[in-house]
């Protein structure tokens, strides 16, 4: 009989970080209980509360007896500044600007009607403002069709909540403020776009149409010898400038939302991840024409299996799930046995902490983020327990425990490609730091980035041990340089947490309005226009084989993937809602969506958020995998490729081919949605949804079995 742990994880919270909520794994749950969905924090609603740190309010119902003094020793010297926007007073003046009859200076009306007034003060009338009667008062001017709004000395300003009450908020910067945010076209990417690194500049354009060269004349050019010694150079230059298109080759149709999908380093193989504890694997030796590989599954996983990578040699998947136990399951298709498991926790008796695995019925912290090492010997991983840990796969054990920040670490990786030495870490606390494992006598890191005014969702290294890329839930991607870090000593010195907000990125929606500018900020290039909400969204560098290593590329929550220029500018763009709308009919069984709160508009509505994508680094092909469906509550993977812009091709299939997970055809998919409103149509659907679940409930069943 299953006995209960108290210190086993128990994931319910968030469908990602634990810290981007409450951060809690404490609770105690049945020794390999499957984690039910409907207890997760993610399919609650939680709207702001009045407890919110951000904002104090003032009980409307409650009368304040506030200690009140004389008017002549607390209001002496008071100067109060208001403006009146409900009619037209005085004249208008030769600049645009108004006068009063009396000319006096501190009053100011505006010659606009309908908007609210607003009243400057002091904060030394503030406990006359609390008395009962002058918030009658203010609710009778509400009721009157206008609202006003107090503005301290302080910065906050008090509003009439409409009750009678007044609640105190935070002052937004003007609308339409731009100057905190970084410049676009950024100068510092410019410079990085002409230097080499990133891809290559035209020598010739077409400047007599002012238009940029199309396909045809850029080989045309080539084949002419257009340029002394260019050839090579044009090449690069046809290849960097062949984005793939919003029109999907193929629809991939998941019964659960994607997590994650990459092609391998070769492009001969691809994976993607599913909420369903499942990773299939495909051939794409063929990048145009796809064959269904195997599937592997995590046993006994908790929420989502969070990530996977390849072993650089393409036989091993190592893939994870919230859980200290990672899955390395070999690649081979004619390889049908159980996954290994490797327990992160095993120190090997070097402050080991005693977590047991699957049959040990608890584990003490969930794995984020896993990144094979570039020779293929370990594995390191990012934890909820705000660690780093390196996995050493021929001891089977940790050797590297790093406890280095303050909150989760949602994503690592090798700073280059062939060495161990150099890792990156990102973490909730808004920062990523640098480890450099030849000098950690002293378990410090070599130095941090700082500049994200929020938690970090991923981070990508470019390999060569220089340039970084990091997503961040303030709605910026931003490129760092090792060369430009912080020292140690330095960071030491700073605390994080006073320039972040603690923003909610899974129920809220950012207003920019409340965004400030980190004033360590050390970043070189900071992109902008895409959106991180919801879940932990990932960027990446494009390959130097297809693209020539030219852009940097992110999924975003409004359904698309953008790709932009060094200087971050956006050089385009995959709409993968677009191209994937009600391209399967509506199934109340898999509708497991609750982002939208009770009784909203959209609420059930086809929704796309791109959590991953990735560039294949041999075609013009990217493959992008979504939280995809109606309420988002399924998921897709879809293949996107260069077509010159082209609406549809020649070719067999044709384009926006819809399969299930194995490739294979299924006419139910191209039903109509609204077809499904005919009973018999509606309960055939279903009855073959459920086949599959049974199918895959008994295949469950087997697994647990041999692991029990």
């Amino acid at each position: 009989m299953a006995t209960s742990h108290p210190s086993e994880i128990v994931r319910g919270d968030s469908p990602d970080s634990p810290s981007h909520a409450a951060n809690i794994y404490g609770a105690s749950a049945a020794e390999g209980e499957w984690l039910d969905e409907t207890e997760d924090d993610d399919d609650i609603f939680e709207p702001t509360t009045d407890e919110s740190e951000d904002v104090e309010f003032f009980d409307p119902s409650e009368d304040v007896e506030a200690d009140f003094h004389d008017a002549e020793d607390g209001m002496s010297g008071v100067e109060i500044e208001f403006s009146v926007e409900n009619g037209e007073s005085g004249t208008q003046d030769d600049d645009g600007g108004t006068e009063n009859e009396a000319g006096d200076s501190r009053t100011e009306a505006s010659t606009t009607t309908g908007g609210p007034s607003r009243v400057q003060v002091p904060t030394q009338i503030m406990q006359l403002l609390g008395h009962a009667g002058l918030r009658r008062i203010f609710a009778n001017h509400r009721a009157g069709g206008s609202g006003i709004t107090l503005q301290l000395d302080d910065g906050n300003e008090i509003l009439d909540d409409g009750l009678g009450g007044l609640a105190t908020r935070r002052r937004r910067c003007a609308k339409g403020s731009s100057n905190k945010f970084p410049p676009v076209p950024s100068e510092e990417g410019k410079k990085l776009m002409h230097g080499g690194v990133f891809g290559s500049n035209e020598y010739y354009r077409d400047t007599t149409r002012k238009r940029n060269t199309r396909l045809a004349r850029k080989l045309m050019s080539r084949e002419l010898g257009a340029g002394r010694g260019q050839s090579t150079r044009t090449s690069s230059a046809i290849s960097q400038g062949m984005i793939p298109s919003s029109n999907a080759d193929t629809i991939i149709h998941y019964n659960s939302r994607c997590y994650s999908g990459q092609f391998s380093e070769d492009g001969n193989f691809f994976f993607s991840c599913a909420q369903d504890f499942k990773v299939r694997m495909y051939d794409t030796s063929n990048p145009y024409s796809w064959k269904y590989y195997k599937t592997v599954v995590y046993p006994y996983g908790q929420w989502t299996i969070t990530d996977a990578s390849l072993s650089p040699d393409n036989k091993w998947l190592a893939y994870s799930s919230i859980r200290s136990i990672v899955c390395l399951a070999p690649t081979d298709p004619s390889s049908s046995g159980e996954p290994f498991l490797l327990d992160f926790s095993d120190m090997g008796g070097r402050g080991s902490r005693g977590v047991r695995g699957f049959n040990g019925g608890f584990s003490q912290f969930g794995i984020w983020s896993i990144r094979f090492s570039g020779d293929g010997r370990e594995i390191v991983a990012g934890t909820s327990d705000h660690s780093v840990y390196v996995y050493d796969l021929e001891t089977r054990q940790s050797i590297l425990s790093i406890p280095g920040h303050n909150d989760d670490v949602n994503a690592v990786c090798f700073g280059d490609s062939n060495s161990p030495h150099i890792l990156y870490s990102g973490s909730d606390d808004t920062t990523i730091k640098v480890w450099d494992r030849r000098s950690m006598g002293d378990s410090r890191e070599a130095g941090v980035f700082m500049g994200h005014t929020e938690g970090l969702t991923y981070v990508d290294s470019k390999g060569d041990g220089r340039y970084v890329l990091s997503n961040g839930k303030d709605q910026t991607m931003k490129l760092w340089d090792l060369r430009k870090m912080i020292p140690t000593e330095k960071a030491s010195e700073l605390d994080p947490s006073r320039f972040t907000n603690g923003f909610d990125y899974r129920f809220m929606s950012y207003d920019e309005k409340d965004y400030e500018p980190h004033p360590h900020d050390c970043s070189l290039v900071t992109f902008r226009g895409h959106r991180v909400l919801k879940t932990l969204i990932r960027c990446h560098f494009s390959p130097p084989g297809s693209t020539n290593s030219r852009y940097v590329y992110s999924g975003s929550e409004d359904g698309s993937v953008y790709i932009y220029n060094m200087d971050a500018t956006l050089a385009g763009k995959v709409n993968v809602n677009q191209a994937t709308h009600h391209s399967r009919p509506r199934d109340p069984d898999l509708y497991a969506s609750h982002y939208e709160p009770e009784g909203g508009r959209n609420r059930g509505a086809w929704k796309t958020c791109v959590r991953d994508a990735s560039w294949h680094p041999n075609a013009p092909i990217i493959a992008a995998t979504s939280w995809n469906g109606w309420g988002m509550s399924t998921g897709t993977c879809t293949t996107h490729s260069w077509n010159d812009g082209a609406e549809d091709d020649e070719g067999e299939p044709k384009m926006g081919l819809r399969v299930d997970q194995r490739l294979e055809m299924d006419d139910d998919l191209y039903d109509d949605p609204r077809s499904l409103r005919d009973g018999r149509l509606m309960n055939h659907y279903r009855a073959r949804l459920r086949s599959h679940r049974v199918a895959a409930t008994n295949e469950a069943a087997e697994d647990d079995g041999s692991h029990w």
